[in-house]
């Protein structure tokens, strides 16, 4: 288990989660203690750690086959505070690679201090594991075994490398084609709206100082949802 660099370690068990491992809290400095408090979603339902039994099994078959490029034990589960779009605080859970679990910890616990609009964090097995499906729902996740759209290489959703943002508000454009189709309006980006990414906003720059890359700036295509990292 890692726990966050700055000293204060408190642990917890999530008591809604059969066989879930220890988590790591998150770091609260004085400057941020008194925020955090009084949003209702405390930092004992957030944390990462080893995917807990009854996870495994969720997603065994849907999110994690046979043709998954990565071990079961290389990736964690994270739960993360987010702001919806309803302006309340809740708790999502994601899966990523485990050396990007801290990252990815650090990046949400960021966004729900700057109270960054999020409309739903869910794993991707609650949609039958189909991008399709989640993205029209707008949930933000990160990995599931797939091919990227229209090829036969895998996505680095695959290795759990590589996370979608609202997804509606942050399509990937192609030419002319828009996925997700119901997302065309967002295709526009001279004029941002509530949960669209840009370039220098505050999703932006808690991915990119942590050395992930943004698909919004890619040459060929624009998808706007995706960050991915590299990792050693």
């Amino acid at each position: 288990m890692k726990h966050l660099r700055n000293g204060l370690i408190l642990t917890c068990m999530l008591s809604t989660i059969t066989g879930a491992s220890t988590f790591a809290a998150p770091p609260m400095s004085t400057a941020t203690t008194t925020k955090v408090e009084a949003l209702p979603v405390s930092t004992s339902d957030a944390g990462y750690g080893s995917i807990p039994t009854n996870i495994q099994q969720k997603i065994t078959g849907i999110s994690f086959t046979k043709k998954t490029p990565v071990k079961m034990s290389d990736l964690s589960y994270v739960r993360v505070r987010y702001i919806g779009f309803d302006n309340k605080a809740h708790t999502g859970e994601l899966i990523v690679h485990k050396k990007l679990a801290k990252d990815v910890f650090e990046i949400f616990e960021e966004l729900y201090q700057k109270r960054y609009p999020i409309e739903q964090v869910n794993l991707i097995d609650e949609y039958k594991g189909s991008d399709e499906l989640s993205m029209k729902a707008n949930n933000s996740s990160a990995f599931n075994t797939r091919a990227i759209a229209g090829k036969k290489t895998m996505s680095n959703h695959s290795y759990g490398i590589a996370i979608d943002i609202n997804p509606l508000q942050n399509p990937h454009v192609v030419g002319s084609k828009v996925s997700p189709a119901s997302a065309k309006a967002y295709a526009n980006r001279k004029v941002a709206r509530k949960g669209m990414i840009m370039k220098g906003d505050a999703c932006y720059n808690a991915f990119k100082k942590r050395g992930w890359s943004w698909g919004g700036e890619w040459k060929s295509s624009k998808d706007y949802q995706h960050f991915e990292k590299k990792i050693k």
